[in-house]
């Protein structure tokens, strides 16, 4: 019998951002997700860094999974060639549609909606309510304050140093796909 198809949550921007990397960052790790052969599963956006990861997943062959809210179809422009498209009422649906049907997150660069949704995923676990992986791609020191601020939260004593453990950083997609090897 044939192992279930991991199914790895992308969280990211529908901006492409300034640096060229950053765009660069969601091609590979679209491609590491087909490679590895497993399911992309994320915001269903056909622009920025979304749109990227999803074609680079698509082009190496990946079943991809897209969410996305009504209100967003035509802002994010949802990409419909999708092996699976699920349109929801609402953000928090969304979130929740994402993360149930993942076995990990990993976390590009990325605005409101990429931070809202790592803080999610990240105060979940906090709670003890899931032990799925999550990982800050950390492209080109995109997210050095974000960690940063959460070495700051636990110096002021609002959590405590097991938070950190609950979150990996890596460089890149190989640094993601490495520690996947161990940690699923």
């Amino acid at each position: 019998m044939t192992a279930p198809k991991k199914s790895i949550c992308v969280y990211c921007g529908a901006r492409s951002g300034r640096s060229p990397a950053y765009e660069k960052a969601g091609r590979e790790l679209g491609a590491a997700i087909a490679e590895n052969g497993w399911r992309l599963v994320y915001g269903a956006g056909d622009i920025g860094i979304m749109g990227q990861v999803a074609r680079a997943a698509q082009a190496g062959g990946a079943e991809t999974l897209g969410v996305i809210p009504s209100h967003l179809i035509t802002a994010e422009v949802a990409k419909r060639d999708l092996s699976g498209l699920i349109i929801t009422e609402t953000m928090h649906e969304r979130k929740k549609v994402m993360f149930m049907n993942a076995d990990a997150v990993a976390v590009l660069p990325g605005g409101t909606g990429s931070l809202d949704e790592f803080f999610e995923v990240l105060t979940w676990a906090h709670l003890g309510l899931h032990k799925k992986p999550v990982f800050l791609v950390n492209v080109e020191g995109y997210w050095d304050l974000l960690i940063a601020l959460i070495d700051h939260v636990i110096d002021q004593g609002f959590a405590d140093p097991g938070l950190k453990s609950l979150v990996a950083v890596v460089a890149d997609a190989q640094g993601m796909v490495a520690h996947l090897g161990t940690a699923t």
